[in-house]
């Protein structure tokens, strides 16, 4: 069989193939677009996963370093308190240490009847030794002179407290 197809036909069918095939060209062209997008974007998605996980390891890192930190400052914060206290405590030494290591330069020597009976670094602290042992409360100065100001005699006194200088010769 034979078939019999017009000029005109013949023109139109092959001007219809090469408009599909600039169709299909155009689609593919398309298509390779498209799949170039798709491709770039899919990087893009890559690599924007990878700084994700990059970025919240190092979140982990940066977390983990300022809890240790703060545990650091708390014992920091707690030393410093205990350096505060030290300080103080070797203050209160420190005047301690200052108030017994300043010599006296005199000491009190409290007689009974003369005789030696102890050795204080006050005259208060002789006076309640004295009245400790019977001492009268008052009267300490007529004790301790005559009604002139001159010394009355040791022996003569039942008690008596003697102001001595200590260190060199005075």
């Amino acid at each position: 069989m034979i078939a019999i197809v017009r000029t005109r036909t013949l023109h139109a069918l092959r001007a219809g193939a090469s408009e599909a095939r600039a169709a299909a060209r155009a689609a593919r062209i398309k298509s390779e677009q498209h799949q170039l997008v798709g491709d770039l974007a899919t990087d893009a998605a890559i690599r924007a996963e990878s700084a994700v996980e990059t970025l919240r390891a190092a979140l982990a890192r940066t977390t983990a370093d300022a809890a240790r930190l703060e545990g650091e400052l708390e014992a920091l914060r707690a030393q410093s308190l205990l350096d505060t206290e030290d300080r103080q405590a070797l203050r209160m030494l420190l005047r301690t240490a200052r108030k017994q290591g300043s010599r006296a330069d005199r000491v009190y020597v409290l007689l009974h009847f003369g005789e030696l009976h102890s050795v204080h670094i006050s005259w208060d602290e002789a006076e309640i030794a004295a009245e400790a042992d019977g001492a009268p409360r008052t009267g300490w100065a007529s004790l301790t002179t005559c009604g002139d100001g001159s010394p009355t005699p040791a022996a003569g006194v039942p008690w008596r407290i003697r102001q001595v200088p200590l260190g060199g010769t005075r």
